[in-house]
């Protein structure tokens, strides 16, 4: 298990100034913008403006503080707030938001498509967390990286045999590989519990919101 702190993590603007990307993390590790399979980040969001388009890149957003933001996707408009699902939307559609009552805090998993797939969960309490190696014949049995962000309050996770590890706000932990422990995860407020895994030739990237 990977802690990753939300203290110093490099602040990046951008281009529009209407806010900035913090890097939780990204697979490959170090990968840059056209090289990686999925990529997870926090985003301040100042002001209201355009989405950068990405072609070929699956996104799925959850605001995780603030009041909550309009997005219009292709020219459909959605409410969402920090009591929403995670919105899953294509990269490459026309994308802008409108900001409800202040910045916001936004939590981005990009997945390229045909490559990487995941799901977004909101969790509170308690829960056991593992990935799962893909069989040889390529059907899934489970997430080949796990990514827990507190997002509200702590979260305490523990392994067989170590010590409590405490995430406060915008921490994470990643779990990865088939050797990886089973974490016990308890929140006393909310966690983003994402589950990623490769996208096989068959199965495109379609994460659920």
């Amino acid at each position: 298990m990977r802690i990753l702190r939300a203290a110093g993590r490099p602040a990046m603007p951008w281009s529009n100034g209407g806010g900035v990307t913090r890097e939780v993390a990204v697979h490959p590790p170090g990968a840059g913008w056209d090289t990686f399979a999925w990529r997870v980040s926090l985003a301040d969001v100042t002001r209201d403006g355009p989405y950068s388009p990405l072609p070929g890149v699956r996104r799925i957003l959850t605001v995780a503080d603030g009041a909550g933001l309009e997005l219009t996707v292709d020219g459909t408009t959605r409410r969402l707030t920090d009591h929403c699902r995670p919105f899953a939307f294509p990269g490459g559609a026309e994308t802008g938001s409108r900001l409800l009552d202040g910045p916001v805090v936004n939590l981005n998993v990009m997945l390229r498509e045909g490559r990487a797939a995941a799901t977004v969960e909101r969790v509170r309490g308690h829960r056991v967390v593992a990935p799962v190696r893909r069989p040889a014949d390529g059907a899934a049995e489970g997430p080949e990286a796990v990514l827990i962000v507190a997002v509200e309050g702590d979260t305490r996770l523990r392994t067989a045999g170590e010590s409590e590890v405490r995430l406060a706000r915008f921490d994470a932990a990643l779990l990865t590989g088939p050797d990886a422990a089973p974490a016990e995860m308890r929140t006393d407020g909310t966690a983003a519990l994402i589950a990623l895994s490769a996208a096989g030739p068959a199965d495109p990237a379609r994460p659920e919101g």
